[in-house]
């Protein structure tokens, strides 16, 4: 990248790669979901619903594998430091594999603790089991697929992301359709086909990686030369404790994030059943907004940590500005959009009468929360991007305290709109407490001294 930030089209066109990768994720789940609801029983319906469950806040707790690989990918690009980058990405995958394997040597207690949370029919809690046991086997290629999504994403490869969500999703739907459907073989067939396709993602995708990494031959400058040297690098004690304690504080982040959607969630549980499918069928919106807005995100992390790792403080300030806009902008469409055909949207997603009543009457506060949103994510993306992790998880915890307050506050006086205020406020003041933040990390990239 030169030294002069991307304008506004260039960052459209980086963008675009990544909002139509974010884009295809779910149709693996509505794939799923249709397979099983034609040739499946209700029992494994509600099993495919409950295991994916389990394995999206399982993976969603690991995410930092990704995070943090962008990050120091995007930092040593800038300081064209290819030896550093090849080096970050086998360090993430093997410490990316040995997760996954102590994954699978806990699963039998980790199936049993979830079945005790879930609390679901002795029916569907087998089926849950079965599919558990098979598709945990996946668990090293799940996690390396982070890392290596995070060099895609550091080294700006917005196109060869998007293409690697295609042939995952692309495998994941053809495999799943012969298992489950034309084989007849059910919830297993649905967990063999998602394992097989990891593994053959992991297998192409990681190819095209290595070719990326291209680590030439002897005397060549992005050379690791000889075995010994290599691991006494992947195995060099200060990059591992720079390692482990940027995803130490990713991991507490997320950790808080999933708190506060859990909150959300169980106290709109407690106005009853139609206001939390209500509620349910609005957070589909925010989920469909987030595509975007980490479109942008992913786009920031990227160029500033580039900027951050050649210390380039104009760089770094002209891509914040124009992302930011980018991002405002999306927002405000997206809001707009939700405001207009939110009656039609939410008639497509369900047909129940006073379901569709209740999304509609906070339909404003999820319009609201999407418009505000996009600060927290392109801080997120600022300050994942120079892995900023302290900050991040610093931050993350004082607006789920935040967020605690303002339930205690509203809630009891103004019921689900009280809670949908309260969960406004904490995506704004996670923006709040990340911009806190700003000052020093620019003084940080101005006087790196």
């Amino acid at each position: 990248m030169s030294h002069l930030a991307p304008g506004y089209r260039r960052l459209l066109a980086m963008a675009g790669p990544i909002i139509l990768a974010n884009c295809a994720a779910p149709l693996l789940g509505l794939t799923d979901t249709a397979i099983i609801g034609h040739v499946g029983t209700a029992p494994e319906l509600g099993a495919v619903a409950l295991a994916t469950l389990l394995f999206n806040l399982i993976y969603l707790s690991f995410g930092f594998f990704r995070m943090s690989t962008t990050a120091f990918v995007a930092q040593a690009s800038g300081r064209d430091d290819r030896p550093e980058i090849a080096l970050t990405v086998l360090r993430g995958i093997m410490a990316a594999v040995v997760t996954g394997a102590v994954l699978i040597a806990v699963q039998l207690p980790l199936i049993g603790i979830a079945l005790e949370l879930f609390g679901a029919d002795v029916s569907v809690e087998a089926r849950v089991r079965d599919y558990f046991l098979i598709r945990i086997w996946s668990a090293p290629a799940t996690l390396t697929l982070y890392v290596l999504m995070g060099y895609l994403i550091g080294s700006a490869a917005g196109r060869a992301l998007l293409f690697s969500q295609l042939l995952l999703n692309g495998l994941n739907i053809v495999l799943d359709v012969t298992l489950a459907g034309v084989l007849g073989w059910g919830i297993t067939g649905l967990a063999w086909g998602t394992v097989a396709a990891e593994w053959l993602t992991v297998a192409g995708v990681g190819w095209y990686v290595l070719r990326q990494l291209d680590l030439g031959e002897p005397g060549s400058t992005p050379y690791i030369s000889g075995r010994h040297a290599l691991l006494t690098q992947l195995l060099d004690a200060g990059r591992l404790r720079q390692l482990f304690a940027v995803n130490g504080n990713i991991l507490l982040r997320t950790l808080f994030l999933l708190a506060s959607f859990a909150i959300f969630t169980d106290l709109g549980a407690r106005f009853g059943a139609t206001v939390l499918a209500g509620n349910h069928v609005l957070l589909q919106f925010i989920s469909f907004s987030a595509f975007f807005l980490d479109g942008f995100a992913f786009t920031t992390e990227s160029l500033t940590g580039r900027a951050f790792g050649a210390r380039r403080y104009q760089q770094f300030v002209l891509v914040v500005r124009r992302t930011f806009v980018l991002a405002a902008a999306t927002a405000a469409l997206l809001a707009g959009l939700l405001w207009l055909a939110g009656p039609w949207i939410v008639a497509a997603l369900t047909g129940l009468a006073e379901v569709q009543a209740a999304a509609l009457h906070y339909l404003p506060f999820c319009a609201l929360y999407v418009l505000l949103s996009f600060g927290a994510f392109q801080l997120d993306g600022i300050f994942l991007g120079t892995s900023q992790s302290v900050s991040l998880r610093n931050a993350s915890f004082l607006a789920t305290v935040i967020f605690i307050g303002l339930c205690w506050l509203w809630v009891p006086a103004y019921g689900n709109a009280g809670l949908w205020a309260a969960f406004t406020g904490f995506v704004v003041a996670r923006a709040l407490a990340l911009s806190a933040y700003m000052p020093r990390l620019l003084r940080t990239l101005r006087d790196p001294g």
